[in-house]
């Protein structure tokens, strides 16, 4: 028996659209199958800091807990540099199913108006998940300083404009700008001294170069221990629950003052809501246990978590109040 032509074809494009009509059916029940089994292969969490630091420590810690929680295997990658640009662009690059994800944070508040132009846009590329914690920042001085709250130092910088110094690492970070923003929010004079890093902010300020230093309590928290240096007051709205004996920069009598660092957690955009919603229940559950949220707390950070919208509203605020700060101090755009 032999076909027309036409018939070969009527039979192919008949096959070929049941083919697809099968496809269809079995896609959506393995992509629903991958979402429930969640993670089926190792997650990386992809950071924009150096291994060692507040928010590296913060990372590993999630991770193995996510793991745990999870059944699964989460590991950190560590992509330093470029104000978090390449960091960025790994994760926004990668495929959208929930195996890279990233670390951001306030300093991703401050790039969007810090650099000429992001390749990448951190509100449209990224899916929020949660936020991991919140910390502070400490306003320190010498031990030996004639300095023994902020109030003075301010009484001070008021008795004799632009004769203080206050200490900080690179310009842009969000030390550097929580000194601009003192400087503005208490109508003082004072000079900004830039440092390519914690160790030199410390040695200047025991040295007796700088009035007033302002670093993560992590940080500066052996220091303040062996005495070496004295901690004046805490940028937060609130008294944290890592330094309950340092006044806030409002106690001290500057009321506008507030300033809160945080990590959270972001995968790329169009990552199945599954997935977000795993995440975001895993975290939510982890950032509750105790012994997670006492080893975050060595570190100054309070450990919470929050909806992806809550997170995503404050990066956008984040944005808007650091765009506003890097206007004023007159700050040039790298």
């Amino acid at each position: 028996m032999t076909f027309a032509p036409c018939a070969v074809s009527r039979v192919l494009v008949r096959a070929s659209m049941a083919v697809l009509v099968l496809l269809a059916l079995v896609a959506p029940q393995h992509q629903a199958w991958a979402q429930t089994n969640y993670p089926g292969k190792p997650v990386r969490i992809v950071l924009p800091f150096a291994a060692g630091g507040v928010a590296d420590i913060t990372a590993r810690v999630i991770a193995e807990r996510l793991g745990v929680k999870l059944n699964g295997r989460f590991y950190v990658e560590n992509q330093p540099g470029a104000g978090g640009i390449a960091a960025a662009r790994t994760v926004i690059s990668s495929q959208p199913d929930g195996y890279t994800l990233a670390l951001l944070s306030n300093g991703t508040a401050i790039s969007v108006s810090l650099f000429n132009k992001l390749p990448y846009d951190p509100l449209k590329d990224f899916a929020p998940i949660s936020s991991l914690g919140y910390f502070d920042f400490i306003l320190a001085t010498s031990a030996d300083s004639p300095f023994k709250t902020l109030a003075e130092f301010i009484a001070a910088a008021r008795a004799k404009p632009g004769s203080l110094n206050v200490g900080t690492i690179n310009v842009g970070s969000t030390q550097n700008l929580s000194a601009e923003l003192f400087k503005t929010a208490a109508n003082l004079d004072f000079v900004i001294i830039p440092h390519r890093g914690t160790p030199e902010v410390l040695i200047s300020t025991m040295q007796g170069n700088l009035g007033l230093m302002i670093d993560s309590y992590s940080a500066l928290k052996g220091n303040l221990a062996d005495g070496k240096i004295r901690a004046l007051a805490a940028t937060g709205p609130a008294r944290s629950a890592s330094t309950p004996d340092i006044p806030t920069v409002q106690e001290s009598g500057v009321a506008s003052y507030d300033v809160v660092s945080w990590n959270a957690l972001f995968a790329p955009a169009a990552t199945p809501p599954e997935i977000v919603k795993t995440l975001n229940q895993a975290l939510r559950e982890i950032l509750a246990e105790p012994d997670v949220k006492k080893r975050l707390l060595e570190l100054g950070i309070e450990a919470k978590a929050s909806t992806p919208e809550e997170i995503s509203a404050r990066l956008k605020s984040d944005i808007d109040k650091w765009k506003n700060v890097i206007e004023k101090a007159g700050i040039p755009k790298q």
